[in-house]
């Protein structure tokens, strides 16, 4: 990648200071932003204690590469800095660009359709038959044959619309 190494040296080589913590930042954010992406999707109330583990060991795996094995209060300030910044340009670039919103969040995901469970999707999405039992249980549903749709949506949630609610026309 020329121009990876290109940005690396010019960033990281060439200079001290905050420009190699800034640049670790924003490289670390976006991997991590799009390895979580493609990992799957829960709710925090949802995370096992694995998700939880793998959550608190990253950052501790990632923190020393941020500041580019500078630990002092400054590279850890600018981190953070770099970090609340990327966020809110990320917010505000999501906010304008519905096919970038779609590629970093997602759309959401059909778990159950008409009482039976679509496998596929179950599988793409990351979750297991029981999790969808237990959201439809959540939402007092008999079970999955009382279950018209159920729908994961992009924050990680799962919708459940049972066999008896109205058919919208349209």
């Amino acid at each position: 990648m020329p121009l990876f190494s290109f940005l690396h040296e010019v960033f990281v080589d060439d200079f001290h200071g905050p420009l190699p913590v800034i640049y670790h930042t924003v490289v670390i954010y976006l991997f991590l932003i799009l390895g979580l992406r493609f990992i799957g999707r829960r709710q925090l109330g949802q995370l096992t204690v694995v998700d939880l583990v793998i959550i608190i060991v990253m950052g501790s795996a990632v923190e020393t590469a941020m500041v580019a094995g500078d630990t002092s209060l400054p590279a850890g300030l600018i981190c953070a800095t770099t970090l609340l910044a990327l966020n809110r340009l990320l917010t505000f670039v999501l906010y304008r660009s519905k096919r970038l919103r779609h590629l970093v969040v997602g759309g959401p995901v059909l778990l159950v359709h008409d009482g039976h469970i679509v496998e596929e999707h179950l599988r793409r999405s990351g979750l297991t038959e029981a999790d969808v039992l237990e959201a439809i249980r959540e939402r007092e549903q008999g079970g999955v044959e009382h279950v018209r749709f159920a729908v994961l949506e992009p924050d990680g949630e799962i919708n459940v619309v049972p066999m008896s609610a109205k058919r919208l026309k349209g």
